[in-house]
């Protein structure tokens, strides 16, 4: 059955030189040209190098793994990185003919990537790389950025010449230092430049952690003196309430799989909507968000904005629960839209959204009266749809076999793929991203860009707390609370002593945490058994 709204009709994204085979030959030539001109982006006093000079390199994202992923390589203080005390020295054994690698610390590995984003590109190869060198060196810059390149022929064709020392072992007295003879092709040698290009690239391009905040006290001491806090939420805050998220094994994506669609996500996709709204309301049920009632998190967020401290909550999520929670629409972006209002595609015509949830969950098809007599016109038999599966209901993907199906449909005013974010979003985040002295991204996966990318616009010296189940390696966050949503914002406010306005707040006051540090600035956050 059709629906007809506002009627009573029925229906409804320098020079470094080193040696090829035995000859010297300039194919790093100089290091200003072939590793791009961005090499006097810092002006060592102390500013870090700027990432809109970064190099302009055509990356595959796949090809690089950054292995300090966990070991923290990205820790910065308020003090500038030290140089290194000597450039790197690469020896080779007089016996085995193998080439000795010298080894990294971790400290080491956070100095590198310090240096290269406090100075900036050229005097970072000055002070590590020698004048003379093989391509080998190359490649042990790579790993002293922290990165492996993923390539195994590429790899392996490297150890057949290389040895690493045992990390204990004392410094080796016994090797060749001035044999430059590059062991490795030409191809290797061209593909490894272009592989510390990208190296550096992401170095330049990621944020670099505060090394004196990483613990949750030290988020509860911001908390409390904060005054402009941005938070940034996802499905995860929703989860609780039965509303599934997007991405996880038991996400909604997953299932609805068995509808066929090469991608999940076509059921969002903007284009198929308009040639077969039936593809969206189908599923349209399973994500409609339940009226009246929201999350302990999202008491917490409205508890921030009763203190004075919510500057903006950045939503990637279409549900509205902000509204039953209390927070102030101005304090709120949603970012992908939501259900709270729905629009005619062909007229524009606006209504609350709440007017077409039954007809969701009946899976009947929404219509503008101000379109319906036209539609009546093209469609003259869309008064009924057939009737199939779904224990009885209508079955709307029987619909219409034509591209106009989408004329006079009402669709919920979410953003789909293909669309363009609500202004308001442009609007407020250049403002915002300056104002804000805490980040506080929740249950999101940070996979859906330009909101993903808010993470990287923001000020480096403003701190960044991820509060989420699991842990997002795409990212740089100070503090990492891995948990459930609610239980970490229920330990955060105990620990503040302050009051979450939901009703379960009289029981969560008393529950108590088990909060185990994995790494530094990781903690597992998990009820204690009673």
């Amino acid at each position: 059955m059709t629906t007809v709204f506002g009627s009573n009709v029925e229906g409804l994204s320098h020079k470094r030189r080193y040696s090829q085979n035995g000859e010297q030959a300039k194919v790093a030539g100089d290091k200003k040209t072939r590793l791009g001109e961005s090499s006097d982006n810092a002006n060592g006093n102390g500013t870090y190098a700027s990432a809109d000079n970064v190099l302009q390199v055509p990356s595959k994202g796949d090809e690089l793994q950054d292995v300090s992923v966990g070991s923290h390589a990205h820790d910065t203080d308020v003090l500038a990185p030290v140089a290194p005390q000597k450039q790197i020295s690469i020896g080779k054994d007089r016996h085995t003919n193998k080439y000795v690698f010298p080894h990294i610390s971790r400290d080491d590995l956070v100095n590198a990537r310090k240096f290269l984003k406090y100075y900036g590109l050229r005097k970072f190869l000055d002070s590590y790389l020698p004048e003379e060198l093989n391509s080998l060196y190359i490649y042990f810059l790579i790993k002293l950025l922290g990165f492996e390149i993923k390539d195994r022929e590429m790899v392996n064709a490297i150890y057949k010449h290389v040895e690493l020392p045992e990390p204990s072992a004392p410094p080796r007295k016994d090797l060749i230092y001035n044999d430059f003879e590059d062991p490795l092709e030409k191809r290797h040698a061209v593909r490894l430049i272009k592989d510390l290009q990208k190296a550096i690239n992401k170095v330049l391009c990621t944020r670099l952690r505060l090394s004196n905040f990483t613990t949750p006290d030290a988020f509860v001491e911001r908390l409390q003196s904060a005054k402009s806090i941005l938070v940034l939420t996802g499905a995860g805050v929703s989860t609780s309430l039965g509303i599934p998220d997007f991405r996880s094994s038991e996400g909604f994506y997953s299932k609805i799989r068995h509808l066929g669609l090469e991608d999940p996500q076509d059921v969002f996709n903007y284009d198929i909507f308009m040639q077969d709204p039936s593809v969206f309301y189908n599923i349209a049920h399973l994500v409609l968000p339940p009226e009246n009632i929201y999350s302990p998190l999202h008491g917490f967020i409205k508890m921030l904005q009763d203190k004075g401290k919510l500057l903006r909550n950045y939503t990637q999520n279409i549900d509205n629960l902000e509204s039953y929670a209390g927070i102030d629409p101005e304090k709120v972006v949603q970012c992908h839209g939501s259900f709270a209002t729905a629009s005619c595609t062909t007229c524009h015509w606006k209504l609350p959204g709440d007017k077409i949830f039954e007809n969701i969950r009946r899976l009947e098809l929404p219509l503008c009266p101000y379109c319906y007599m036209k539609r009546k016109e093209f469609f003259p038999n869309d008064s009924v749809i057939p009737s199939g599966g779904n224990g009885g209901s209508e079955d709307i993907s029987a619909g219409l076999n034509t591209p106009l199906k989408s004329h006079g449909v009402l669709k919920p005013d979410i953003t789909f793929f293909g669309e363009a974010l609500p202004s308001k979003f442009h609007k407020t985040i250049r403002e915002d991203i300056l104002k804000c002295d805490l980040l506080v991204c929740i249950g999101t996966s940070l996979k859906v860009a330009p909101v993903s990318e808010i993470v990287n616009m923001v000020p480096s010296h403003v701190p960044q707390i991820l509060i989420n189940r699991d842990p997002v390696k795409h990212a740089e966050f100070d503090l990492n609370l891995l948990g459930y949503c609610d239980d970490v914002a229920t330990l955060i406010a105990q620990k503040c002593s302050w009051d979450i306005p939901h009703e379960r707040w009289n029981t969560l006051k008393n529950k108590k945490f088990n909060c185990i540090e994995s790494d530094r600035g990781v903690y597992s956050i998990t009820p204690k058994e009673d």
